[in-house]
């Protein structure tokens, strides 16, 4: 069709700009650059509730932030701890120290390297352990080795899911420890061959 018969008929002529592939690309490549740099910039502006919580805050305020927590457990005279676990799927237990007043001394994701570290061989029993980390997310019984152990999930370096293992003698004592990969998070290649 020329453009004269486009003409009388009262049709537009064709823009060609238009109708090249890819010339709409650059918005829309525009468009993903902006959206992405939202989705960080947001993303980087994050912080999860247990971090936003002042020192010296009330037992009344933590739990109105966290929720009423699932284990409470004693640590050295006069310190109580309040464990936010995630388990049996999730990597992370908060936990949340308080005085004998009742007043946050701080808190902290103990399912973590630093805090695994911080476990004595030979000194720290089960229910150290218990107390620190809370209830674990399995327990084995090795009879050959006579040892019990208790397996918690957590993120190893914030990367890797893993699983730390304590292994315990009869009288309940850490005698070893262990670092294994979280079969659930295993990719299995069955079709190798």
């Amino acid at each position: 069709m020329t453009d004269s018969t486009r003409a009388r008929a009262g049709i537009a002529p064709p823009n060609t700009a238009a109708a090249l592939p890819g010339a709409s690309r650059p918005a829309a490549a525009l468009r993903w650059l902006l959206g992405g740099a939202l989705a960080l910039s947001l993303s980087a502006c994050y912080t999860p509730p247990w971090q936003t919580i002042s020192p010296n805050a009330s037992q009344a305020e933590v739990q109105a932030r966290l929720g009423k927590p699932r284990e409470v457990y004693p640590l050295t005279p006069g310190v109580t701890r309040w464990l936010y676990p995630t388990k049996p799927f999730g990597e992370e237990t908060i936990a949340a120290d308080f005085d004998a007043q009742g007043r946050l001394l701080g808190t902290a994701q103990v399912l973590s390297m630093p805090e695994f570290n911080k476990v004595e061989i030979d000194k720290w029993t089960k229910t150290d352990v218990l107390h620190h980390f809370g209830e674990p997310v399995e327990t084995s019984y090795f009879p050959l080795m006579k040892r019990e152990v208790w397996t918690y999930r957590f993120k190893q370096d914030d990367v890797w899911y893993s699983m730390m293992n304590f292994y315990f003698d009869a009288d309940g004592i850490v005698k070893t420890t262990q670092i294994s990969p979280d079969p659930l998070h295993e990719k299995f290649d069955h079709d190798l061959f």
